[in-house]
């Protein structure tokens, strides 16, 4: 049996087990509403597959999204910037020498995606890298990714780069203005963007960087009032951070109305931790673990037969 067939094989009695658990623990149904407002109201922790199934196929390629729509994941991460000519396209990197094979066709390092026309782009490999079974994949751009995810799945974009009114645009201009979640680090790129459209569901992820233009601590970065008020504020209905966070501080999230997504959790033990404190989302590269310990989890809390 091939590594995608038990793959296949293994997802399918996962995802059996994790739906009937829900419906023995939750006794919930979806919220109504667009895509977005749906997911917010699920009323079950939220599989989110990192830059797609990126433990299994090379991160932010049509491959890695096919593999994590195939996995059930609710949401479908990835992270955009834009080229010279003003094209977002989908990279997590500000330059393109890990993901992409660059550096042999082009020579020199740091080769960055704003240097380069999309048209560049469009001859680099992003995918021998990682597999030589995916040699071929090519870096999509925004449009080509949210048509691909949209059709059956739901996409999380996560902005590293780029105006807010660039991506408003392509969303009103494939109708997708709350089919799908825009998250950031940037916590001014989304209050211009809620300032624009206040109707789109928006994520702060945290820590930031830098807090007054000072590098933060390792006790500045734990998830704190200040921090959920500052994400309030700058329109978040979401708040993605790392491991940095408290069971209180979930708590008073959840006090403000704000979900809390935990990223990046590979390992079931740490995601029971983290879904005991009530994350209402796990962000992961490897969503079929992630459904695994959500099906686990309902299993032991239903009742026995």
């Amino acid at each position: 049996m091939t590594s995608a067939s038990r793959f296949r094989s293994q997802f399918l009695w996962l995802t059996v087990s994790f739906l009937m658990a829900a419906m023995t623990a939750h006794g919930q149904s979806v919220g109504t509403g667009s895509p977005a407002e749906k997911l917010l109201n699920a009323g079950r922790p939220l599989v989110i597959a990192h830059r797609g199934y990126s433990q299994s196929a090379p991160e932010n390629t049509l491959p890695a999204f096919k593999l994590a729509k195939s996995a059930g994941a609710d949401l479908v991460e990835l992270d955009y910037h834009h080229t010279k000519d003003a094209v977002p396209v989908v990279l997590h990197d500000f330059d393109l020498d890990r993901t992409t094979d660059a550096v042999a066709k082009w020579g020199g390092k740091k080769n960055r995606v704003d240097s380069k026309t999309v048209a560049e782009l469009c001859v680099l490999d992003a995918g021998k890298w990682f597999d030589a079974q995916f040699t071929g994949a090519r870096l999509p751009t925004l449009t080509e990714a949210l048509d691909f995810i949209q059709d059956g799945g739901v996409t999380l974009i996560e902005r590293k780069a780029g105006d807010a009114a660039t991506l408003l645009t392509l969303l009103r201009e494939r109708k997708l203005v709350n089919q799908l979640i825009v998250q950031s680090f940037d916590w001014d790129y989304l209050a211009d963007f809620h300032q624009q459209e206040p109707a789109q569901v928006l994520g702060a992820l945290g820590p930031p960087s830098s807090r007054n233009g000072k590098k933060l601590s390792t006790a500045e970065k734990m998830l704190d009032a200040a921090w959920i008020a500052q994400a309030a504020k700058a329109g978040a209905r979401v708040i993605g951070w790392s491991q940095s966070v408290t069971r209180e501080a979930v708590a008073r999230a959840h006090a403000q109305g704000l979900k809390v997504w935990i990223y990046t959790i590979d390992d079931p033990a740490l995601a029971n931790q983290f879904l005991d404190w009530g994350v209402d989302g796990i962000i992961s590269n490897n969503p079929a673990i992630i459904w695994r310990t959500l099906a686990l989890r309902g299993l032991k809390a239903s009742p026995a037969p």
